[in-house]
């Protein structure tokens, strides 16, 4: 285990609060928790090595998904976590790299594994003062901030010097607006995009690098054959082409992220940023509300980088949303600063 904490740990939670998986409800990630239901597949999907043809209809149908630019290369690998640990093997020329923060750390884990020296601003570097490889999120993690497609692009350009951009768009499902994928094509922007957390099915490991040409080849070779499951590919290529469902979930979505913002909001805590797969709220007594949610069997996500801050995933159905609104009333003035209540406690109570 490396040493980031991530979402998703429900292990720990149960070993230090007690109790069986099934009475948690799980809020640390940022995974759809209503999952695209899958069919049964055939016996070739588990039993054969997953063939061209295979891998080619799962690539097609991610080209149509995420519209992919004919110019435009597209790699599958077994998630997009498969495609970080690779960069620093593809871009073997980087000494330094640029990461708009807080984001997904996994990215300057890899890179100064790999010797390469980080920077982690807040905001988007100017065009004049840019490492060979800027990464940003988009949406991104944990604040739901965006950038505008076209600053982006102009980044990657090569403008400054950048040789890389790399977008991460794990939560662009929901926002596919924001899309940086129908800009690349040409050089020096790769975009990133995973499978499992708006389908809500992570433990596929489905991914895909998207960009030019030259670059998305060279992460094919490095990939090595057979890196993607038979299962994986089929499962991937039926979900991505189920409009039907993809239209529903989105509008579901967007109403769930709503009313947890609303309930969170209602009990006093700010909202420090969201997509329609989580809710950042941010509060001096995060620590401290996240214990409280844990003793009552909610697991939500806390982030060493910043102690201040706590993000909720969307509740899967009108029992949970119960169970949590319930809770956040139950532990109302047990945590409180000096000056301020928060969930909705009494004056009396502080």
């Amino acid at each position: 285990m490396n040493g980031i904490r991530h979402g998703g740990a429900l292990d720990r939670a149960i070993a230090r609060h007690g109790g069986k998986r099934e009475d948690w409800l799980d809020l640390s990630t940022g995974i759809n928790p209503v999952a695209w239901p899958v069919p049964e597949l055939t016996a070739d999907a588990w039993q054969r090595l997953p063939d061209e043809a295979l891998e080619s209809e799962c690539i097609e149908a991610a080209r149509a998904y995420y519209r992919v630019p004919d110019e435009a290369g597209i790699v599958a690998a077994p998630g997009t976590q498969a495609i970080i640990q690779w960069l620093p093997v593809l871009l073997n020329y980087l000494d330094r790299a640029t990461i708009v923060s807080p984001t997904y750390g996994e990215y300057e884990q890899v890179l100064r594994a790999a010797g390469v020296g980080v920077e982690t601003p807040i905001d988007l570097p100017d065009a004049g003062n840019i490492n060979p490889l800027l990464v940003i999120g988009q949406p991104n993690n944990p604040d739901g901030r965006v950038w505008p497609e076209r600053q982006v692009a102009e980044l990657a350009g090569g403008r400054g010097g950048v040789r890389m951009v790399v977008v991460d768009e794990a939560f662009a499902d929901v926002a596919p607006e924001h899309s940086i994928v129908p800009q690349t094509g040409g050089p020096g922007l790769t975009v990133l995009r995973s499978f499992g957390k708006f389908f809500g099915l992570a433990g596929v490991r489905l991914g895909f690098a998207i960009g030019d040409r030259d670059v998305v080849d060279a992460l094919r070779r490095m990939i090595g054959p057979w890196a993607v499951s038979g299962p994986a590919l089929a499962i991937g290529a039926q979900a991505m082409r189920d409009s039907e469902w993809i239209a529903a979930t989105r509008e579901r979505l967007a109403r769930d992220s709503a009313r947890l913002a609303e309930m969170l909001e209602r009990t006093g805590m700010r909202i420090a940023g969201r997509t329609d797969l989580f809710v950042l709220v941010e509060m001096d007594e995060a620590a401290e509300v996240a214990e409280e949610l844990a003793k009552r069997r909610i697991l939500v996500r806390s982030f060493d980088s910043n102690a201040r801050w706590l993000r909720f995933g969307i509740p899967g159905n009108e029992q949970e949303f119960t169970m949590l609104d319930s809770v956040l009333a139950a532990i109302a003035g047990a945590v409180h600063s000096p000056d301020q209540c928060i969930l909705g406690a009494t004056s009396r109570s502080c």
